[in-house]
């Protein structure tokens, strides 16, 4: 099998989420290699110590496991309001994270250039260079999972607007909702993500929280509880497609994460109602994500060789831009103390 993210230079790659840590190596042909999972470890001093801790005994362990893949960069990924360009994480709820300089963190800690991203924005560009979302100018891609969140794409480029777009689970759906644990009431992400079908079935029904997966199957049984919640949570997940059609306009919507996984019993019912919904507006592709459970880890992945890229060209430049300089900066001089020059002609 071709290896999906093609030669370059080897990384370590780790998606961190609020329930667990995912990690891998890629090596010089892109092969994802070694991925390994530990539950996320949260300080309840609102430091990044504990994960960092986790990342540094992954990485060890992937290291000493596979001794002919030396990294050379890392890229990282988590939930929350983060800042690609100065790798900062502002907020990060199910972490306990505020202000945290994740990047430089990382990067000290392992001794290796470091590039950190929100996981839904190096999922959708994974699916952008490499998946279902490739070749399109303008798409959004939708992770649903325990929570929700998606990555843009307008005229071929991602907008992220400073780690503040793309936080579409607390997008407005029921203005007098339920609560969500951002303080907002009535989020999209309080109907739609995988972890809220699983807890309103339990509070309809009086059960234990089995998961949306429990929940679909309930549904192909006809119980009726199973089957208000995955219409709600279909309804809202359309209506708020149907207004990024009106207001962006994107060619295709790229669904992945766990509810992906729900299949035609998710993508033929939203599609029918998201067009039930739709007037003259551009009618999206709804179309299923295919890069699967790693497609963080390959964003993040990429990320890392693209930190790498950057750093390569910046050492390149700046001896040539000095060089240059100095050398323009002496032809002045010159040309300055020339008394052959007539004074026009002088710099």
């Amino acid at each position: 099998m071709t290896p999906l993210l093609g030669p370059g230079a080897p990384v370590l790659a780790f998606d961190i989420g609020g329930t667990d840590i995912k990690g891998a190596l890629v090596d010089a042909d892109g092969n994802l290699i070694g991925v390994r999972r530990a539950p996320t470890a949260v300080s309840p001093d609102g430091t990044a110590d504990a994960v960092l801790d986790q990342v540094q005994q992954l990485a060890d362990a992937l290291i000493s496991n596979f001794p002919r893949v030396a990294p050379q960069a890392v890229g990282l990924i988590a939930p929350g309001i983060i800042d690609d360009s100065v790798g900062i994480v502002h907020r990060a709820v199910n972490l306990n994270w505020t202000e945290i300089p994740f990047q430089t963190l990382a990067g000290a800690r392992l001794g290796l250039p470091a590039s950190f991203s929100h996981d839904a924005r190096a999922a959708g560009a994974a699916e952008f260079a490499l998946g279902a979302a490739h070749g399109f100018s303008d798409v959004i891609v939708i992770v649903i999972g325990t929570g929700l969140s998606c990555s843009l794409f307008l005229g071929g480029r991602p907008h992220s607007a400073g780690g503040f777009a793309g936080e579409l689970g607390h997008s407005i759906v029921e203005p007098h909702g339920l609560p969500c644990a951002c303080g907002a009431n009535g989020c999209l992400e309080t109907l739609a993500s995988a972890g809220a079908i699983s807890r309103r079935y339990g509070l309809l029904t009086g059960t234990p929280p089995a998961g949306a997966r429990f929940v679909l199957a309930r549904v192909a049984v006809g119980d009726p509880a199973a089957e208000r919640v995955w219409t709600e949570a279909l309804d809202a997940l359309a209506v708020t497609i149907a207004q990024l059609a009106a207001v962006l306009a994107p060619e295709a919507i790229v669904i992945g994460g766990g509810l992906a996984q729900a299949g035609p019993a998710l993508f033929e019912p939203l599609r029918e109602r998201v067009n039930a919904l739709l007037s003259f507006h551009r009618h999206p592709l709804i179309v299923p994500a295919l890069l699967g459970e790693n497609a963080g880890l390959l964003g993040a992945a990429l990320r890392a060789r693209g930190a790498l890229e950057v750093e390569a060209s910046a050492a390149a430049y700046a001896p040539t831009t000095a060089t240059a300089q100095s050398a323009q900066f002496a032809g002045a001089r010159a040309s300055l103390d020339d008394p052959t020059l007539h004074e026009s002609e002088r710099p």
